[in-house]
């Protein structure tokens, strides 16, 4: 009988540790299956941030290497560098990228570091108790925001792949959700597209994946999953962000019709 599902070979055969719902399990195996697709899991290297997936290195069967809380984007430049043979990838929660890694994020989209970014975006501080993450939606309830976050007080919630946009060195941004199968299915082509633009050489790729938190959201899993649909990707709207390799053929195609 021939088998038509099973564990990744990047995944090692642990138990997650997440909570029920959360779609950070989902996300693994999305990015473990594109590993092995691509052929590239011995010369892979993640790196884990300080966070919910801080224990990363616990399920991926490729070599890790762990960050300090926001450099992973940093940790991974340095690793390219030295190992540009290598795929490097960082995998940071929003809490991680967008707060106290902005800085090393936006350098390196900047510089065209040949690296991938998966960008797991859940909007409020999971591992350490639900608190306001800078992508919290404007209103929304946290443990540090019991009345809802506030613009004047608080700001505007980050649209960080949206500011990487003007970066020269972001070769593909895209922001994609893991809360139906549709989603996970589009998910898993961005994240593959993410791996391979790094291997062709065209320099920083960012996927931003909408996750749901149902723990911290104080919902169940299918309430925490249809509220990615209805609330938060009206703030955060899918969707490729920037594609320079699509631009790029676009242009050409359209001076081959114009001649």
């Amino acid at each position: 009988m021939k088998q038509i599902f099973a564990r990744p070979k990047s995944l090692k055969e642990a138990v997650f540790h997440y909570c029920p719902g959360c779609g950070h399990s989902i996300i693994h195996r999305l990015v473990a299956e594109v590993i092995d697709e691509l052929g590239i899991q011995d010369i892979t290297i993640g790196v884990p941030p300080a966070g919910c997936a801080v224990l990363a290195y616990n399920y991926f069967d490729v070599d890790m290497g762990e960050a300090p809380h926001g450099r992973a984007v940093a940790v991974a430049t340095g690793l390219k560098r030295v190992l540009p043979d290598h795929v490097v990838f960082t995998y940071q929660g929003d809490g991680d990228i967008a707060a106290i890694g902005t800085a090393e994020t936006i350098h390196a989209a900047n510089r065209g570091e040949n690296i991938t970014a998966i960008f797991v975006n859940n909007a409020v501080y999971g591992m350490t108790g639900g608190q306001m993450a800078p992508t919290t939606l404007t209103g929304m309830v946290s443990t540090t925001t019991p009345g809802g976050r506030d613009l004047a007080r608080d700001g505007a919630p980050l649209d960080l792949t949206q500011m990487l946009a003007v970066a020269k060195g972001a070769a593909y941004l895209e922001r994609t959700a893991v809360n139906t199968p549709k989603n996970i299915r589009r998910t898993k082509k961005a994240i593959k597209k993410a791996f391979q633009t790094q291997l062709d050489g065209r320099g920083f790729a960012l996927v931003e994946i909408l996750s749901p938190c149902p723990t911290n959201w104080k919902m169940s899993p299918v309430d925490a999953a249809k509220w990615v649909d209805d609330v938060m990707s009206q703030t955060f709207q899918p969707g490729v962000v920037k594609d320079v390799a699509a631009e790029a053929a676009a242009a050409r195609a359209n001076e081959g019709a114009a001649a």
